[in-house]
């Protein structure tokens, strides 16, 4: 016999007009920092909390970066979808919570739902 699936939990985080591009919606959600980002095509969260040092991640800058070439050259891409740590400067990609820097390390991420003006993010996984 299987257990009757169960809906996941959302948590409330914030209204929609609340997260402008470009700037992270911090919120606290029980005693969890959270950072809400509005990007080209929805919603992301991240852990406030930087896996290399413990910086304030969401508090640092939404940027992009520069690719990597075998010229004497600077290509920026990327724009508006990484966060770099305040910190350190390490930059972590806003949807994934990849680490551009070590592999090894990565954000913790929470999925995200809208509905409506307001903004769910699942906080149990």
């Amino acid at each position: 016999m299987t257990a009757p699936a169960t809906a996941t939990a959302r948590t409330f985080a914030c209204k929609v007009a609340e997260v402008a591009v470009g700037k992270p919606r911090i919120v606290t959600i029980g005693r969890i920092s959270v950072g809400i980002f509005q990007l080209d095509d929805g919603y992301a969260a991240l852990l406030n909390i930087c896996p290399h040092r413990a910086g304030q991640l969401c508090e640092g800058p939404v940027c992009g970066t520069t690719r990597h070439t075998d010229r004497a050259e600077f290509i920026y891409e990327r724009a508006g979808e990484l966060i770099r740590c305040a910190w350190h400067g390490w930059e972590f990609d806003i949807r994934s919570g990849k680490c551009l820097v070590d592999e090894k390390l990565k954000a913790r991420s929470f999925p995200v739902h809208v509905d409506g003006d307001d903004i769910y993010l699942e906080m149990g996984r």
